[in-house]
């Protein structure tokens, strides 16, 4: 049976880069503040007020493309996670899929959020290992500056998001690498501590005029509950994929975690005894980036050659649902 590879990565970053100091300019907040808390140094925002995810995903596709060997005419089948899609519907895959000049094939939306890339190569891992594709494009991208508030309220959900792309070419292989198991969670129970909650079909109209003065168009976050949830179920979908390999902490090469907060990878690090060399973050030039944040980080470790072909490679992740995930692979 064949097994998924990463057969090429890429990324992009919009060039307008919005510091802590910037923020601080528009409600109340201080750069001392939001790294004490965070980490976050700097985040970057799409240029233009008409650029949706499928527009920032086009160059980390072609990026992506180009490092596996291939030609975009190649992809079979495009994956897509975000938690910001460009419309209510159709998915951003769709859209995509006709920017990228790749009719006819299929192009699945996933909405897992902070754990949406994971749950992505889980997917497309399966599809190869059963033979219905041979390669595969999956996407993770964001645009989260559109939908942030500006203000003394929303400051704590604010101060965390950035905007960015991160893509990957899945193949099958017959080597002694790629995916070798992924671990997937979720407690709908925490769904409202970490939520956007307007527009929503439950209601009628889904957007109101009291909504909006109200202020529920804008994403909410119980940050004390997030924390914990976080520091406790990293550190158990870690092992979770430690133990079904066989393999131990000592093995793996570089641990690459969701960039949703700096303080929470440190954490966890300590808590599993990892040595902070082995982990890698980017969270202080890019804020969260949500389900692009992986594959930026995979990226860049590369490029910086903490990451090289043979390596074990562990990836974890937690977020709103509450979901969690992990994955090793072997590059």
């Amino acid at each position: 049976m064949p097994r998924a590879a990463i057969l090429g990565l890429g990324q992009y970053l919009p060039d307008r880069v919005v510091t802590n100091h910037d923020l601080a300019r528009m409600f109340n907040t201080s750069d001392d503040w939001i790294q004490q808390r965070t980490g976050i140094v700097e985040r970057r925002y799409a240029n233009g007020d008409d650029v949706g995810g499928s527009d920032l995903a086009i160059p980390a596709a072609e990026e992506a493309v180009k490092a596996a060997g291939m030609r975009m005419s190649d992809v079979e089948f495009i994956i897509f996670a975000t938690l910001s899609p460009d419309y209510f519907f159709p998915g951003s895959a769709c859209v995509l899929q006709d920017k990228l000049g790749l009719p006819g094939i299929g192009a699945l939306d996933l909405r897992n959020q902070c754990s949406g890339f994971i749950y992505s190569l889980s997917v497309a891992d399966a599809f190869i290992r059963m033979g219905k594709y041979e390669r595969i494009l999956v996407v993770g991208a964001e645009v989260h500056s559109t939908a942030l508030e500006y203000t003394d309220r929303g400051r704590d959900v604010t101060v965390l998001f950035g905007d960015g792309a991160g893509a990957a070419i899945l193949g099958a292989t017959e080597e002694d690498r790629g995916i070798l198991s992924t671990h997937l969670h979720a407690d709908g129970r925490f769904a409202k501590d970490l939520w956007l909650e307007i527009p929503a079909s439950r209601y009628n109209p889904r957007l109101s005029k009291e909504h909006l003065e109200q202020g529920r168009h804008y994403p909410r976050m119980n940050g004390r509950k997030v924390f914990k949830m976080a520091v406790e179920k990293l550190p158990e979908v870690i092992n979770e994929a430690l133990t079904a390999n066989g393999v131990t902490l000592s093995d793996i090469a570089l641990f690459v975690p969701h960039q949703a907060n700096l303080r929470i990878n440190e954490f966890v690090g300590e808590t599993l005894g990892i040595p902070p060399e082995k982990i890698y973050n980017n969270i202080q030039r890019y804020g969260n980036t949500t389900a692009a944040s992986i594959p930026i980080a995979l990226n860049e470790a590369i490029h910086e050659g903490k990451a090289k072909k043979g390596d074990l490679i562990m990836l974890a992740a937690f977020g709103s649902g509450f979901t969690w995930a992990s994955c090793l692979l072997r590059l």
